[in-house]
């Protein structure tokens, strides 16, 4: 396996890794900007826009992917952020999730929009494609962590997991030996998905562009990502359930973006099309 760090030093007392996790996300938040720039172009704004939003968009997507993990885990029963309320600094033992920082980092894209006086959901609609293509680009960092992996396998793709990251009954080597026994890839499968649906995304953008209503591919977006997180955290145990289902609250919040993303464009089409059959009468 790859060793997560890539290097670390000691300076002044204090030591530092450069980790893989941490070069991969920002490996994929440089390259959603860039693509996200090149979207603001085509639409004829201002490319330079989204890198000077990158900072304060940054940041707030840090944090609020670190307030989701310890909020999701706190309501699956884990009292570990709770009794040591100091360790949600501690983002350097893991723990981000993606649905804190698309809210976190919206939010602050938005106040950015507000004061620049730019369209916001003409943001939204340079950023869709970026988010998911992002995404992917970091998920490999999963793998190199051995987490977010599903559960054993024979399929021929299956990863093997060391025993230190096993969880729940897997842990058992006498049942699940480390030389035989495989795992689904989640990560690889929403990877792929993420992939695939951004690049549809960029498709639609230029294909149908001149038709395509402000927001529409932003809520497509929400339709895309939501149902693939939906579909894969299926494969997911080690996502907090909602006591008394098998339901984590990731799925549920994922079915809500697909759910609200099929909305929006119903609405906002069935509308159109209303407005376009009464003024040809």
């Amino acid at each position: 396996m790859i060793d997560p760090v890539i290097f670390e030093f000691q300076l002044l007392g204090f030591n530092f890794a450069l980790r893989w996790y941490g070069v991969l996300i920002m490996l994929a938040v440089l390259v959603g900007t860039w693509i996200t720039s090149r979207e603001l172009g085509r639409r004829g704004e201002n490319p330079e826009i989204a890198w000077d939003a990158l900072i304060i968009v940054l940041i707030a997507g840090v944090t609020g992917a670190r307030l989701w993990y310890v909020l999701n885990a706190t309501l699956g029963g884990s009292r570990y952020y709770l009794d040591d309320p100091v360790r949600i600094l501690a983002i350097t033992e893991g723990g981000l999730h993606i649905f804190g920082g698309f809210l976190a980092g919206g939010l602050a894209a938005y106040i950015y929009a507000r004061r620049k006086q730019l369209d916001f959901l003409l943001l939204l609609d340079s950023a869709a494609p970026a988010l998911l293509i992002g995404q992917a680009l970091a998920r490999p960092a999963n793998f190199i962590n051995q987490e977010l992996y599903g559960p054993p396998t024979d399929l021929p793709w299956g990863i093997p997991i060391d025993a230190e990251h096993r969880i729940g009954p897997w842990q058992d080597l006498a049942q699940y030996p480390l030389e035989s026994t495989r795992f689904h890839p989640t990560f690889a499968y929403e990877m792929i998905w993420n992939l695939a649906a951004g690049g549809l995304l960029l498709w639609i953008s230029r294909r149908y562009g001149d038709k395509l209503r402000p927001g529409a591919l932003f809520a497509a977006w929400l339709v895309l990502a939501g149902l693939g997180r939906f579909l894969i955290e299926a494969f997911r145990p080690d996502q907090p359930r909602i006591p008394g289902t098998g339901l984590s609250y990731t799925r549920l919040f994922a079915g809500l973006m697909a759910l609200a993303g099929f909305v929006w464009l119903l609405v906002r089409y069935r509308l159109q099309s209303q407005q376009t059959a009464g003024a040809q009468r």
